[in-house]
C-alpha cells in the first residue's frame, strides 16, 4: 500500500517509516507544511492512506503558544481529513488514516491501568489539541474513510541511530546528568510517580498494524504502552546502563501530578496483534545512551 507519512522526519516518524517498509508498504514522506491545504491535497492524490504524525509535541512550547499548538495539531489534522475526503470522493474508493495521539488526553486518569474507554479529560493546551484532533477524526469516519488512533504513552529509546531529541522528557534528562551535561536531576516529590514507557521502534511496529485495521467505516483507538516505571526506576536503570551516578534533588511535590499513569494495552495486543518486543527499561535507556554518551 502506498502511504503518505506526515512527520516522517520526526522521532516516531523515522520508526514508523521503517516499520511500514518492513511490512511491505511504500511510505511516502510528506515534506511540506500540513497547514498548506493545496500541498496536502496534491500529496494525498496518489496514496491509499495517510499516517498523520506531524504535530507540535512539546508541552512547554504548547503552554507558551497555545494558539500555534492548536493551529498545527488540530488544524493540520483537519487539512489531512479534508484532503482524504476529497481524494476518496474523486476516486470513488475509500482511504485510510492512522493518527498519532497521546496518553495526555486522559489527564489525571483514576482508573489504572488506563483503558481506551477511560474519560478523555485533557489538562493543558497540548493535551487538549490532541483530544480535539481525535474528535475531528471520529467525526469524519464513514463509507469513504476508516481510521485508527494510537494513544502513545511515553516513547523512549533509539531507532536508526536517533534518540529522543526532547531534552525535557525524563529519559534524556536522566542521561544528560549521567553524561555530565547537567549537574543533577530535579524531581518533584519522592520520585515514585509511575509512567508507562514504550520503545519508539515498538510504536513504529504498531503503525502498519493500525493501517491494516483502518477499514472503511470503522474507527478504533488503541493505547501503546509497555513498561510502567517510576522516576527512581529510570534513574536506577540509567546508573546500571552507564555505570555512572545520577544525583537526584527532590523538590516539593506537584499536587496536580497523577501518581500512576500506566496503559491497558489489551486491545492493541488482542485486536491488532501488537507486541512490544524492545521495551524493557534497561533496553530503552541503553538505546538513548548509545546516541547520548
Amino acid at each position: 500500500m502506498r502511504v503518505l507519512v506526515t512527520g516522517a522526519g520526526g522521532y516516531v516518524g523515522g520508526a514508523a517509516v521503517e516499520a511500514l517498509r518492513d511490512a511491505g508498504h511504500e511510505p511516502v514522506p510528506f515534506a511540506g507544511d500540513v497547514l498548506d491545504a493545496a500541498a496536502v491535497r496534491d500529496a494525498v492524490a496518489g496514496v491509499a492512506g495517510v499516517v498523520h504524525l506531524a504535530a507540535l509535541s512539546r508541552v512547554r512550547e504548547a503552554d507558551a503558544d497555545p494558539e500555534r499548538c492548536r493551529r498545527v495539531n488540530v488544524g493540520g489534522t483537519e487539512v489531512v481529513l479534508g484532503a482524504l475526503e476529497a481524494a476518496a470522493a474523486r476516486r470513488g474508493t475509500p482511504l485510510r488514516l492512522v493518527l498519532a495521539s497521546s496518553a495526555a488526553v486522559y489527564g489525571k486518569a483514576r482508573e489504572v491501568p488506563i483503558p481506551e474507554t477511560a474519560a478523555v479529560a485533557p489538562l493543558g493546551p497540548y493535551a487538549a489539541s490532541k483530544a480535539d484532533a481525535e474528535r475531528a477524526v471520529a467525526a469524519r469516519v464513514g463509507d469513504r474513510l476508516g481510521a485508527v488512533v494510537l494513544r502513545i504513552f511515553n516513547a523512549a529509546g533509539a531507532a536508526g541511530g536517533r534518540g529522543d531529541g526532547d531534552a525535557t522528557r525524563l529519559v534524556p534528562r536522566v542521561l544528560a546528568v549521567a553524561a555530565g551535561t547537567a549537574p543533577q536531576l530535579e524531581v518533584n516529590g519522592d520520585g515514585r510517580a509511575v509512567r508507562d514507557y514504550v520503545h519508539v521502534r515498538d510504536v513504529g511496529d504498531a503503525v502498519p498494524l493500525a493501517l491494516d485495521a483502518a477499514r472503511p467505516g470503522t474507527h478504533a483507538v488503541f493505547n501503546l504502552g509497555a513498561t510502567p516505571a517510576s522516576v527512581l526506576d529510570v534513574v536506577a536503570a540509567a546508573e546500571r546502563v552507564t555505570g555512572r551516578p545520577v544525583p537526584v534533588v527532590h523538590l516539593p511535590r506537584n499536587p496536580g501530578e497523577a501518581p500512576d499513569l500506566r496503559a491497558d494495552t489489551t486491545a492493541a495486543r488482542t485486536r491488532l496483534g501488537w507486541v512490544a518486543r524492545r521495551s524493557a527499561l534497561d533496553e530503552l535507556v541503553a538505546g538513548q545512551w548509545a546516541v547520548t554518551g
